[in-house]
């Protein structure tokens, strides 16, 4: 019989503990990755705060719900949070106490996330994050809707507890990582899926139809979230997966370029992923039939570019077109590939809530670099000096013109209430858009 010395046995358990340490380490890059795949940071990181220490405010049909602090501070955030207490909260909305939490943490789907990866976030949560001492803020919402307990009722109707994500048998595997990311980190229905009256996702995949991905069903924060489905008008029909993964991983492609809310969505998570799950994102996200099959395709028509080529602006929008958005996007509404968005059959533009497209002409927006796309982008902002006419009259100009034929007409009273939700200003200050002329 060998006998084993104390160094030996030493030296074993050395090894062992150096093993067990790395996979800790390994456990926590983990959850650091997932973090990212799932956008914590963008919720409960308010601007110039500490991340992960809450209080961003977010504007809802019930009033403003300010994010709860996750660091593992002991007082204010998770850190005497256990597992279970943390994978409550996670994929169930149930709080350490017992309380309910607000469907803004989309909970239903979390649900969908393996146990593997659920402990990989705690761990990076409880030891890969620096705890910060700021208190929770309380939300905005009117009693009796600021009662707690009614939470409960709906969450048991309307977000029931969901299995864990199991592909299904023969699947191929990278469509089915997307539709794991799709449906459960990355909670993508829970900006781009309509809501019922009662606020719940009016589908949590696409086995429950076709209203999965096709679309918010109101703004967000002013803006509409975009149909993912395969329509060929308002969705992704006529993007090709190699687009849709550098539109992912860049926030751009030759059709568009982000703005919105999901500009942080890319700079904060997308552009972190790893080629293959933006893929596998992207695969699944092609795979999705159109929400209305029926919808008319775009076909280009160049009669509103010649016209402006040669220095016919009779149609209404056209001069202020002409004079405020040619010089990026032309004449023709082709745009600069990957820079400055093509407005021809843009996805966007051809939406039947023109919200965004309000939006963005009153506001502007800015695309940071990403890794893949360092140079920045700025659309600058044109409601300090368009009255609402002006802008109605552009907007509805981009939405009619070479082959874009949006069903909607946008009036002044549409922009005015844009403008006054929004509190649209320019970097110069306020302007009296009454006192503008056409």
């Amino acid at each position: 019989m060998k006998k084993i010395t104390l160094s030996a046995l030493l030296l074993g358990m050395m090894a062992f503990n150096a093993a067990a340490d790395d996979a800790a380490v390994e456990q926590i890059k983990r959850g650091e990755y997932l973090a990212r795949a799932g956008d914590c940071v963008a919720c409960h990181t308010k601007a110039g705060g500490a991340e992960f220490a809450g209080g961003l405010p977010m504007v809802t049909p019930i009033g403003t719900i300010y994010s709860t602090n996750i660091t593992p501070d002991k007082q204010n955030g998770i850190g005497d949070y256990s597992y279970d207490d943390f994978q409550k909260a996670v994929r169930h909305g149930v709080a350490k106490n017992g309380d309910t939490l607000y469907p803004a943490m989309p909970y239903p789907s979390y649900a969908v996330v393996s146990d593997e990866d659920m402990q990989a976030l705690y761990a990076y949560f409880m030891h890969g994050v620096q705890p910060v001492a700021q208190a929770n803020q309380e939300s905005d919402i009117p009693w009796p809707l600021s009662m707690r307990w009614p939470l409960a009722i709906w969450r048991g109707i309307f977000a029931p507890d969901v299995k864990a994500f199991q592909p299904i048998k023969g699947q191929d595997a990278v469509l089915a990582r997307g539709q794991y990311l799709v449906e459960g980190l990355g909670h993508c229905g829970a900006c781009h899926t309509p809501r019922s009256i009662t606020m719940q996702e009016k589908a949590l995949n696409d086995g429950e139809g076709s209203d999965y991905l096709s679309g918010s069903s109101a703004p967000i924060d002013g803006w509409t979230a975009s149909n993912l489905r395969g329509d060929s008008g308002d969705g992704l029909g006529r993007w090709s997966e190699d687009q849709l993964v550098q539109f992912l991983r860049t926030g751009r492609n030759d059709h568009t370029a982000v703005f919105g809310g999901m500009t942080d969505v890319v700079q904060h998570s997308l552009q972190h992923l790893t080629p293959e799950d933006a893929t596998a994102i992207a695969r699944y996200l092609k795979s999705l039939g159109a929400k209305d099959p029926n919808q008319v395709g775009f076909t280009p028509d160049d009669t509103v570019a010649k016209a402006l080529w040669k220095g016919d602006d009779s149609k209404t929008g056209a001069s202020v077109y002409v004079d405020s958005c040619a010089a990026c996007h032309k004449t023709d509404g082709s745009g600069y590939k990957r820079f400055f968005p093509e407005l021809r059959g843009n996805s966007v533009v051809l939406a039947s809530d023109p919200t965004s497209l309000i939006h963005i002409v009153l506001s502007g927006a800015q695309l940071p670099g990403m890794k893949g796309a360092p140079t920045t982008i700025t659309m600058p902002a044109f409601g300090w000096r368009l009255n609402d006419q002006q802008v109605a009259d552009v907007v509805n100009f981009i939405r009619t013109s070479w082959g874009n034929s949006a069903a909607s007409t946008v009036s002044a009273s549409d922009v005015a209430k844009v403008r006054k939700d929004e509190a649209v200003v320019n970097h110069q200050g306020n302007v009296d858009v009454e006192k503008l002329t056409p």
